[in-house]
């Protein structure tokens, strides 16, 4: 029997295929599909215990799906929400507001310092 363990986080033999032209682009894209993998574990958890509260008479067959969140809750999810989503495109706003402020690169703050 293989230990899942051990095999996590190892280096396989030979040159890594790259199936996008971008090699940063196949980057992002690994990641993205690690957190897919992640979620998809997490789905299949929440379901199993959804089941079990309903096997167990805590919760009615369809109860989670049919909740609906007061008002005070459901602003605390818009507000939880849009935290998550501020962290996840961080990236993306950062870039834009930086293409939008025009900050120099390197080489502009060097020939800047230099002049003076």
């Amino acid at each position: 029997m293989m230990d899942i363990e051990k095999l996590i986080g190892k280096k396989a033999k030979g040159q890594r295929p790259w199936f996008l032209a971008d090699q940063q682009a196949e980057q992002i894209l690994s990641i993205v599909m690690s957190l897919v993998m992640e979620l998809q574990v997490n789905r299949e958890r929440l379901r199993s215990l959804e089941e079990l509260l309903v096997v167990k008479g805590v919760l009615n067959q369809g109860e989670i799906d049919n909740y609906i969140p007061n008002d005070e809750q459901a602003q605390q999810r818009s507000v939880d929400t849009q935290a998550y989503l501020d962290r996840v495109l961080r990236i993306l706003q950062q870039t834009a507001e930086g293409i939008a402020v025009q900050e120099p690169n390197v080489e502009q703050a060097q020939q800047e310092l230099i002049k003076n």
